[in-house]
């Protein structure tokens, strides 16, 4: 096995577990006191929030306005001394207001890609980018 192949498939592990927990059709939002570090930063659609139960509070209010939130992981991928890891995914869900827009019910997804820094096991800082929703 070669040199960081446990640290990045690590990282993998730890974009997986948070992407299918939190943003699974269960919404364990008390996953993110295991995976994030308490002084979690993330940085989406302009907006920076700071602190893991800031980020909670932001999780529980994109639910809200987007029931059914689920994402599909497209690709997981770390560098060998797993300290940044990046996934590509899509979000569906339905619409009741999320990203700005009118509330219609209707359902709704989105493509994205998150870059995390990590941090003694833990994720610590995310960048993502998000394409447009479409219905």
């Amino acid at each position: 096995m070669p040199a960081g192949s446990s640290a990045q498939a690590a990282a993998e592990k730890l974009a997986r577990d948070f992407l299918e927990r939190v943003w699974g059709p269960g919404h364990d939002i008390d996953a993110i006191d295991e995976l994030m570090t308490p002084d979690y930063v993330v940085h989406s659609g302009g907006k920076t929030v700071r602190g893991r139960e800031a980020f909670k509070a932001w999780v529980v209010e994109f639910h809200r306005l987007m029931p059914e939130a689920v994402d599909e992981i497209l690709d997981v991928f770390a560098n060998a001394a797993g300290d940044r890891v990046c996934a590509r995914w899509i979000n569906r869900g339905r619409n009741k207001g999320v990203l700005g827009l009118p509330p219609d019910g209707r359902p709704i997804e989105f493509h994205g890609i998150s870059v995390w820094r990590v941090r003694e096991g833990r994720l610590a800082e995310c960048w993502v980018e998000r394409g447009a929703p479409c219905h």
